[in-house]
């Protein structure tokens, strides 16, 4: 599934799951070293985990970053 970011560096999350856990995620944009991390940390995760660790998460001053952007990705799939 493919979504589309709001609020941040990155523009777009490529998430797939796998027998109910995350599988792979890329993000298209963005901190490349840290978003390769965050995507390495979830892999395997069940999604409402990861949503659990991840949402709510800012960046600075922003209301949002791509660790919350990400959660919302895997709200909207489930």
């Amino acid at each position: 599934m493919r979504y589309k970011t709001q609020g941040t560096c990155s523009q777009e999350i490529e998430v797939e799951l796998k027998d109910g856990v995350i599988d792979s995620v890329a993000f298209i944009g963005g901190c490349n070293g840290n978003l390769k991390g965050i995507s390495a940390l979830v892999k395997g995760m069940k999604p409402q985990d990861a949503i659990e660790r991840l949402k709510g998460i800012r960046c600075g001053m922003k209301p949002t970053s791509c660790p919350d952007q990400l959660a919302h990705a895997l709200e909207s799939m489930l």
